[in-house]
């Protein structure tokens, strides 16, 4: 009985948690142009090179799916079929939300998108690692990065946040670097206050 409390419980937190990660994009990083961290912040990249330099149209949430289905695949053989599971629902749920949700901004003011869309996110983040779940991509990537070479998780997840900072600031100005480095920092912060430490 306990168990499958439990498993409800975990989906529910998913669920919650992928609904934030959407609010967090749709009202405030995308409009204001500033980008989310790990595989949401490369689907963002990647979405915005197409749209500037391309005529194709590709959506945000499709990226993201498309983005782990190789890492999941990966992580289903190495890293654990439950933890790999809910993650793969997370990413699944976000897509989905971010697709549904509208993008409309609340604000013309960069750093309280910036700020608000960085908590916003952390806090979906953070519940999910807290359950025993991740968001996808970037946590899984570092986490079987760090198997490679005895490294902490937080160094190989702060170098890949630090390539979607630095290809922001190439392709849109120092600016929007800097912004974006302002939003990672806050759900760095918040994630640490929610989840202390990361769980292999």
């Amino acid at each position: 009985m306990y168990k499958y409390k439990d498993e409800a419980m975990k989906i529910l937190v998913v669920i919650v948690g992928a609904l934030l990660n959407a609010i967090a994009m749709n009202f405030f990083l995308i409009p204001a142009n500033v980008y989310a961290s790990g595989f949401t912040g490369v689907a963002q990249l990647i979405y915005s090179v197409f749209e500037n330099y391309t005529s194709l149209h590709v959506s945000t949430g499709l990226l993201l799916f498309i983005l782990n289905v190789p890492v999941t695949i990966i992580a289903w053989k190495k890293v654990g079929k439950s933890f790999t599971f809910y993650s793969f629902l997370s990413v699944l749920l976000i897509s989905f939300f971010l697709e549904v949700i509208p993008i409309q901004a609340y604000s013309s003011d960069i750093i309280l998108n910036a700020v608000f869309g960085g908590v916003i996110a952390a806090i979906g983040v953070g519940i999910t690692l807290k359950y025993g779940a991740s968001t996808g991509g970037m946590d899984i990537v570092a986490m079987l990065l760090s198997k490679v070479k005895d490294r902490p998780v937080g160094t190989y997840l702060f170098i890949l946040n630090g390539a979607i900072i630095v290809t922001a600031g190439l392709l849109y100005g120092a600016e929007k670097a800097l912004y974006t480095l302002v939003a990672l920092y806050v759900t760095t912060r918040v994630i640490d206050a929610i989840h202390t430490r990361h769980e292999k």
